[in-house]
């Protein structure tokens, strides 16, 4: 069975557009909390089906990607994602992205291979638990030059 995104998001102020992938209801809530703090906008995915609805429909600056997902997992998002034409990951600099890549971190409870990291390219990896500093510094070097 197919989850159902929440249609729910929290718009803030001038910060970041972000997706957050993420299952766990706890964690989920957290994040979202503490990006929309800092004056970031907020989208929620719980499984493959709503993430990959989310990155049809809206633009995003960065996506905060869970690997362990209900349906599916986030290699097969990003999978999914690139095969569409909707973006390409390369591990550089915010500033030295080529035009119409979005920034994917990887958030993941269980170890993620090298091999995996080397396949997809993700901007960061962040082991659970992680530090929430992280993920707010990731966030705010994901705000465009015209909204800073």
């Amino acid at each position: 069975m197919v989850q159902v995104a929440r249609k729910r998001k929290q718009v803030c102020m001038q910060g970041a557009r972000i997706l957050l992938v993420e299952d766990d209801d706890v964690l989920r809530g957290v994040v979202e909390r503490n990006l929309c703090a800092r004056g970031h906008e907020v989208h929620l995915a719980i499984d493959v089906q709503s993430a990959l609805a989310q990155l049809r429909s809206y633009e995003f600056d960065l996506v905060l990607l869970d690997i362990n997902l209900p349906d599916q997992t986030g290699w097969d998002i990003l999978r999914i994602a690139q095969t569409e034409g909707h973006f390409l990951l390369h591990q550089v600099k915010k500033d030295q992205l080529p035009e119409g890549t979005l920034p994917v971190v990887v958030l993941s409870a269980v170890r993620v291979s090298p091999r995996r990291l080397a396949e997809f390219h993700p901007l960061a990896y962040l082991p659970k638990p992680f530090p929430m500093e992280a993920v707010l510094r990731l966030a705010a070097e994901a705000v465009p030059q015209d909204r800073q």
